[in-house]
């Protein structure tokens, strides 16, 4: 999450937003972005548990997180890139930028969401 706070300007630049979602509660990611000086909003996806995560097929039942998962959604909401990222492994942000680079002009506005798998509790 650090990483995409340092280039939030690669994101501006192709006008995409930048949001990051987690199964944990509100107060938890208020913490997370506190503590990271995060300049994005992060949403919870807490009540009902993950149901945005299920929605995107990244919700680990067995656990209750979801999948380190990344979507670039274009402006008509549908997701134009994804990546689901190995347990342990940080997925980076070359394949996102690429993936906004690749967007038709008319598919600006494009919403980038960033699923981690924060634990707080």
């Amino acid at each position: 999450m650090s990483l995409y706070n340092e280039i939030l300007s690669e994101f501006r630049r192709f006008k995409a937003e930048l949001v990051g979602i987690s199964v944990d509660g509100v107060w938890c990611q208020a913490a997370f972005a506190k503590d990271r000086n995060l300049h994005f909003p992060l949403l919870a996806d807490f009540e009902l548990k993950g149901g945005v995560a299920r929605s995107y097929g990244v919700y680990r039942q067995q656990d209750g997180t979801s999948e380190r998962a990344l979507f670039v959604i274009d402006s008509k909401g549908v997701i134009a890139w994804s990546y689901v990222s190995p347990l342990g492994i940080n997925p980076g942000a070359e394949g996102i930028l690429a993936a906004l680079e690749d967007l038709p002009p008319n598919k600006s506005n494009a919403r980038w969401l960033n699923m981690p798998m924060v634990n707080c509790g």
